[in-house]
């Protein structure tokens, strides 16, 4: 019986070690593409709610003079902050869907960094200023007016959060969806205190 030339016989191995280790080297790619992505929509989110509690801290209860001109008082400074949410939100880049977007709340902050009152936003257009600027959210349930914030020392401290559900993109999310994983839910916020 012969045996066949040695080369021929590493060449076999070969495919079959690859074959062997290819649908793990595809899955962990596939993993790291929708780590980086998912990674990236957080950042936005990050950036999102830093900005809007930045806007309500300097806006504190609308006697600021800051902000839009013609768009000043109490009644003025949600929509603002939620402005500065959605110029993040959209920006060039940003990688995140604005209808998956569940809610943003911007509430008072207690001691422990926990939602005191809440003022809730959801996805949907209305107009603010005048009708001369478009939010993509509107307002809703159990607001806590700008009118009673205080930024007499001790501040009160703002909070901006957002509630976003990362849609997965590769196709591991036909495997995850076996299990009822579509999507992966983010929370981020951002506590501040008002500027005094």
């Amino acid at each position: 019986m012969r045996r066949p030339p040695r080369r021929r016989w590493q060449r076999a191995q070969s495919l079959v070690e690859f074959t062997l280790i290819l649908p793990i080297m595809m899955t962990l790619t596939l993993c790291i593409a929708e780590f980086g992505m998912a990674y990236g929509s957080n950042m936005t989110m990050i950036e999102a709610t830093r900005e809007g509690a930045r806007v309500g801290a300097v806006l504190g209860n609308g006697t600021n003079g800051f902000g839009l001109t013609g768009c000043a008082g109490a009644t003025n400074v949600d929509p603002q902050v939620i402005l500065a949410v959605q110029r993040v939100v959209e920006s060039p880049g940003s990688g995140i869907t604005l209808a998956n977007i569940d809610w943003v709340h911007i509430y008072l902050s207690n001691s422990t960094g926990g939602e005191a009152q809440t003022d809730v936003w959801t996805v949907g257009g209305s107009s603010w200023c005048n009708g001369k600027i478009v939010l993509d959210f509107s307002q809703g349930a159990d607001p806590w007016l700008a009118s009673v914030r205080s930024n007499a020392l001790p501040a009160t401290s703002i909070g901006v959060s957002i509630q976003y559900r990362y849609p997965l993109f590769t196709p591991l999310s036909a495997i995850t969806g076996l299990f009822g994983l579509h999507t992966i839910t983010m929370v981020d916020s951002t506590v501040m205190d008002l500027e005094p």
